[in-house]
């Protein structure tokens, strides 16, 4: 198998951080990395714009990791609830979904992609869950989600 060795430019959650040298299959980074800017062709060129940009990557990731903490802070003071059909015994008709739980975030204005929502399996049945949200590489939330019955 064929590997192509670039640089990233922005971190790359499972992969890297910016500035570093990765191997990544030619696909990936033909249709993926390459396109979306995250990364470039390893080269002497590339390793120079890296350096020259290191402390504005520096800042960036300092800003992340801050506002990560500031939010994971707002999730854990806030509770929120969704309301469901359920039959008698709390078992619900449906289910309650990663991205249910993100809407029912941004309803109480905490807004973040419902992708980071870590869930074993959808919610099926009435009571309270405690959801873990990634919001960062090394912060990771805990939410209070309430299923109700309507």
């Amino acid at each position: 198998m064929a590997i192509t060795k670039l640089i990233l430019l922005q971190d790359v959650e499972d992969l890297g951080l910016a500035g570093e040298e990765v191997s990544v299959s030619p696909g990936f980074a033909r249709n993926y990395l390459i396109p979306k800017k995250l990364a470039t062709v390893a080269s002497a060129a590339a390793l120079k714009q890296i350096a020259a940009r290191k402390e504005k990557i520096e800042a960036e990731r300092r800003a992340a990791l801050e506002a990560a903490q500031a939010l994971a802070a707002k999730i854990a003071e806030t509770a929120v609830t969704i309301n469901m059909q359920a039959s008698d015994d709390g078992h619900l008709f449906g289910s309650v979904t990663d991205r249910a739980i993100a809407e029912a975030y941004a309803a109480a204005g905490i807004v973040f992609e419902h992708q980071r929502i870590r869930l074993e399996a959808p919610i099926r049945a009435t009571g309270e869950y405690a959801v873990n949200i990634k919001l960062h590489q090394s912060v990771m939330a805990t939410g209070k989600v309430i299923i109700g019955r309507i």
